[in-house]
């Protein structure tokens, strides 16, 4: 017998899984701690697929679904979790992949997030990017970013979100969240009309586009905090990744603008734990020095790494310093730390000065 859609959640949450993927012809496939693993549940027929995922759907959504032949969207199991939900179609079949997104927002700290981002987070305007690859936790650190303004400023928060995750509760700030395709039709649609809701921080869930982008730009211009995300590895590639977003003749006025706004770029990776119980998110930090501005300006991009990795003195650190820290704290496996670094032969030598990991034969 097929388990209803909120008992396959329910044993998510239970196992301490990340996601659930749905395909006919498979069981229910669950990501525990980064790994794919095939459930007991029996095999889904593409009848049992489109009968869980339209169960859940409004005629509205299903509309959409129909249409666009993909949807976003969240959903809700009373007192257990939330969950972000992609359903799309693939061979004239129905699928869908749903994430865990819990009820209790945690913190910088237990999140293990750099304490710089405390600081970084209660600026008073400019542009800040969370950067990452797709289910690295860009969503997660951001959602922490916004608790810490949410329980340390009176500020009026504006969120716009594809679809809306986590949900925080008014402490000391007024948040407002919106969802695409229920509040409002697009993320640029949203921030045209923002600067008219009066608000202190702008989060927009991910610049996807160019008019995103400028959008957030300008909004981050004219004295506003604008929190973001991007699918980008690390802080020189984020720069350049905007910049190319728009024409040659506009790029050196990009450069500028983001070399006025721009406040920090962080940007993530998870790995996997040493025990295999867990992950952990490794972390680059970039901070906008005067320095850092004036290679943003120059186009510079390049020269980015060697000012991350000597400015310990304001909250910055490599990708490479985070990773080799969880080695040390025996987290993590060397050879783990060592496929997400950025420079992997540094990486290799600066763990063998450590004793992290063994001299290497003729090194």
């Amino acid at each position: 017998m097929v388990p209803s859609i909120d008992d396959l959640l329910r044993d998510l949450v239970r196992r301490e899984a990340s996601d659930l993927h749905l395909k006919a012809g498979l069981p229910p496939i669950m990501r525990v701690h980064g790994t794919l693993i095939h459930t007991e549940f029996p095999t889904l027929t593409e009848e049992d697929v489109e009968g869980l995922l339209k169960g859940i759907l409004s005629e509205e959504r299903l509309a959409r679904l129909e249409s666009f032949k993909e949807l976003d969207l969240s959903y809700e199991v009373p007192d257990l979790s939330r969950f972000r939900v992609n359903m799309f179609w693939h061979r004239h079949q129905m699928g869908a992949v749903f994430r865990v997104i819990p009820f209790k927002i945690k913190t910088i700290d237990e999140l293990g997030i750099p304490a710089v981002c405390k600081d970084i987070s209660l600026l008073p305007r400019g542009l800040i990017l969370v950067t990452g690859p797709t289910g690295s936790g860009k969503s997660t650190t951001l959602a922490a970013m916004v608790n810490h303004i949410n329980t340390n400023r009176r500020q009026h928060i504006m969120t716009i979100e594809d679809p809306i995750e986590y949900m925080h509760a008014d402490q000391e700030a007024i948040i407002n969240q919106r969802e695409l395709g229920v509040d409002t039709h697009s993320f640029a649609d949203a921030l045209r009309h923002v600067m008219r809701q009066n608000p202190d921080v702008i989060l927009v869930g991910e610049m996807r586009d160019l008019e995103t982008i400028q959008l957030a730009i300008t909004a981050a211009e004219t004295g506003h905090l604008v929190m973001s995300t991007l699918h980008t590895v690390d802080a020189a590639q984020t720069i350049d990744r905007i910049v190319d977003v728009f024409s040659p003749d506009q790029q050196a006025q990009i450069r500028t603008q983001l070399s006025v706004t721009l406040q920090a770029v962080v940007s993530q990776t998870l790995l996997p734990t040493k025990d295999d119980k867990g992950r952990v998110a490794a972390f680059e930090v970039m901070t906008a020095t005067h320095s850092i501005r004036t290679m943003i300006r120059d186009g510079k991009t390049h020269q980015l790494y060697h000012d991350i990795q000597m400015g310990h003195e304001y909250g910055m650190q490599t990708l490479d310093h985070s990773l080799l820290e969880h080695v040390r704290s025996d987290a993590v496996d060397f050879d783990v730390a060592m496929s997400k670094s950025q420079q992997p032969a540094d990486f290799r030598r600066r763990a063998e000065i450590a004793g992290v990991v063994e001299v290497a034969a003729g090194g």
